[in-house]
């Protein structure tokens, strides 16, 4: 015999009200479940398109950077350089120098692990090229890797010059500036407003095609 049947009518009609109202109230408790679920999903969708519409605006808003803003701390400037194509060997008045005379053949652009000649390399400054020297003995091989590593691949020669005055000089044509290393901060400013410089007397001219200087090995 089951229980029910050791009820009253009136018990039994309660019992059953009771079973009625907990599956009442378990159904609204999942549906409460669902619905807070939902809400929370719809509540992160929408911080994630907030997210990427604001990641777009700040970025579209962020200027792009003037090269005639960029102040270089110790930049020397060298005015009336003449752009003249000369053999043999010119007697330059800054080592390295930034401009002048030059001769007829320009520097291939590259990485060289040797010293370059100088009246090459003037011409490819004339080209718009930089030219990032570096003192050997003052420069480690980890510290010249990444030197390496953080020049741009056209219109930049790097080589070093035993002697030089400062670690690391970046000069353009007309433009120079001696630096305390090759973490110096001033030598990406400087690339980023002198390399292929309007300044130049012919930026944009060939980088590449004429002859390589000793100990190209990139």
């Amino acid at each position: 015999m089951s229980n029910d049947e050791n009820l009253t009518i009136k018990q039994q009609r309660e019992k059953r009200r009771a079973e009625k109202v907990a599956a009442l109230k378990a159904k609204q408790a999942r549906e409460k479940r669902r619905n807070l679920i939902a809400i929370g999903s719809a509540v992160v969708g929408a911080l994630a398109v907030i997210a990427i519409v604001v990641s777009i605006v700040v970025t579209s808003a962020q200027p792009e950077v003037d090269p005639a803003d960029i102040d270089i701390a110790g930049l020397e400037t060298f005015e009336g350089l003449e752009p003249a194509h000369v053999e043999g060997v010119v007697d330059y008045e800054q080592s390295p120098p930034a401009g002048g005379p030059h001769n007829p053949a320009w520097l291939n652009c590259g990485i060289y692990e040797q010293e370059v000649t100088p009246e090459n390399a003037v011409h490819s400054l004339e080209h718009g090229a930089a030219w990032v020297t570096y003192n050997p003995a003052e420069v480690t091989e980890d510290e010249l890797n990444a030197l390496r590593d953080e020049m741009p691949s056209t219109y930049v020669i790097l080589s070093p010059i035993d002697g030089l005055e400062a670690p690391v000089v970046a000069s353009a044509w007309g433009y120079q500036v001696q630096l305390d290393g090759v973490d110096d901060p001033r030598l990406d400013d400087f690339l980023t407003k002198y390399r292929l410089s309007p300044d130049a007397p012919e930026p944009g001219a060939l980088c590449s095609g004429a002859i390589d200087g000793p100990g190209k090995i990139a």
